[in-house]
């Protein structure tokens, strides 16, 4: 049987877990997109049905449209119930997707799920923020009974 308190605590755990993981990722990921000359970049991400994913990450310097440098980033990462992090490499690019992965995990545990989410991630590399455009979606009805 599961005891409630300690589930409460393990999610607690974890969620702080997920915060801190965040916040050394976004570290690991804009130095080298400030090292790149990279200011802006997009992610757009869409899911239902217990499916989600990001479906396009673009890099821009200024106005224009460029490719993301061969650069390996070391990320952090928290498992469930676990009380270490532990980290990997990957490239930059698959970085940033990790690391809007985490924040939808972070702000909206369970995105993909029944109706799902939609939305966009604007990284601004000067300011080192983070803007998170979230669009959730349910399903809606409206009943009326009447007697007469």
């Amino acid at each position: 049987m599961i005891d409630p308190k300690d589930f409460q605590q393990k999610l607690e755990r974890h969620k702080a877990n997920v915060a801190k993981v965040n916040g050394l990722n976004k570290d690991a990921v804009f130095a080298p997109l400030s090292g790149a000359a990279i200011t802006l970049v997009q992610v757009n991400f869409d899911g239902e049905g217990d499916s989600g994913q990001i479906q396009y990450v673009g890099a821009f310097a200024g106005e224009k449209r460029v490719e993301f440098p061969a650069i390996t980033v070391t990320l952090h990462s928290s498992d469930w119930g676990g009380e270490e992090l532990t980290t990997r490499e990957m490239p930059l690019r698959e970085a940033v997707e990790e690391l809007c992965y985490g924040y939808l995990q972070q702000e909206y545990d369970g995105w993909e799920n029944n109706d799902g989410a939609f939305g966009e991630f604007t990284l601004d590399v000067a300011e080192r923020s983070i803007a998170l455009e979230f669009n959730g979606r349910f399903t809606d009805y409206v009943q009326s009974n009447h007697t007469f």
